[in-house]
């Protein structure tokens, strides 16, 4: 089997409300991959608010030729070819998203040329993953915050994650308080800071908010600052969340030996494909740490369901219907993961006609 042609494309998806206050659009960015035994295969990355969705394509469109007249079964070695290509451009941001979408494409090949999807293609261990409800936006109201962690509840999900992005902890709190008390004995919280304090803001943050028993602390500080994400795990006393804005195995390497996190987030659409995921995820649970993956849920499934330290899926319900051909359904918190070929998702017929960039 050979690649034969890469189609790549930029679609622009607006946000539903009232989430679109906070993210007007998504953008994600398409590989279409042809082969010349008519499999083709769907990688794609999420660019979540859409800036820098151009730039991930142009790079994209850097390194498509080094898949071309290659057999895409060999998805290790080409990974590697990419991830060694241009070497005074290290593999992440832009770059790592690029890289991604051709892995997450790769993968899907390989998995509908063996017509198994890809949780089983390595080794199943659940094809029934409980999921959380995420948002609790910073734009929202008190009674928007309620509203869409008690949607989530509706739906069987027995946790929530939320925002706290005000300068003011004690708000923070006040809008924490708010949500338990609403949806008190049927979901628990976590709480997101977006990298947005110092290590001692945060730290400060969290003692606002340790004895309200939650799930995880997400992003203390900035992603880069791995001593300080560790520095703050280890003064507080709420388990720290974080991965989502790393991007190599290395770097998770180092947040577990610096004991950093109890809880690992890599985005597959970041953190180059499925097959370094896989391998964050492995690394992972040698070290007794739980894994959940950031977002794109309908792509992470086959994640948490090849590995058994996976803790949960994260669910952001934005995604209108005419977008993919069919989406996982959520029934009693939990998402069933398609039993197709692949990663099993598709493109709906007019989606790039209607959302194209």
């Amino acid at each position: 089997m050979k690649v034969t042609a890469i189609d790549t494309f930029v679609l622009a998806v607006p946000t539903p409300q009232p989430m679109g206050r906070q993210y007007p659009r998504q953008k994600l960015v398409c590989a279409e991959i042809a082969t010349d035994e008519g499999i083709r295969g769907l990688g794609y990355a999420l660019v979540f608010g859409g800036g820098g969705a151009e730039a991930v394509h142009a790079y994209l469109e850097r390194l498509k030729p080094l898949l071309v007249g290659e057999n895409p079964l060999f998805v290790e070695r080409l990974w590697e070819k990419m991830f060694r290509a241009d070497i005074g451009i290290k593999k992440q941001g832009v770059a790592g998203y690029a890289l991604s979408t051709l892995d997450i494409g790769l993968w899907d090949i390989a998995g509908k040329a063996a017509k198994l999807p890809l949780f089983k293609l390595w080794g199943a261990v659940s094809d029934n993953i409980a999921a959380y409800g995420s948002g609790g936006w910073s734009v929202y109201s008190e009674q928007e915050l309620i509203a869409e962690a008690e949607k989530y509840a509706a739906l069987g999900c027995s946790y929530y994650k939320m925002k706290i992005h005000h300068s003011d902890p004690r708000e923070n709190r006040w809008r924490v308080e708010a949500v338990k008390k609403a949806v008190a004995g049927k979901m628990r919280v976590m709480v997101d800071v977006n990298q947005r304090l110092s290590v001692r803001d945060s730290i400060r943050q969290a003692q606002f908010l340790e004895d309200l028993e939650l799930v995880w602390y997400e992003e203390p500080t900035l992603a880069d600052d791995l001593r300080g994400i560790s520095e703050i795990q280890k003064q507080i006393n709420i388990p720290v969340a974080t991965g989502e804005n790393n991007y190599t195995r290395w770097e998770f390497r180092d947040l577990i030996e610096l004991g950093a996190a109890r809880y690992l987030m890599p985005d597959v659409c970041r953190a180059l494909g499925y097959s370094e995921t896989m391998r964050i995820g492995r690394m992972a649970a040698a070290h007794s740490v739980a894994l959940s993956p950031h977002v794109v849920h309908e792509l992470s499934l086959h994640i948490n369901g090849a590995l058994p330290n996976s803790f949960l899926v994260e669910w952001i319900d934005w995604a209108p219907a005419d977008l993919f051909e069919e989406m996982p359904k959520c029934k009693d918190g939990h998402f069933r993961i398609l039993d197709r070929p692949g990663h099993g998702m598709a493109l709906a017929k007019g989606a790039r006609q209607k959302y194209g960039a």
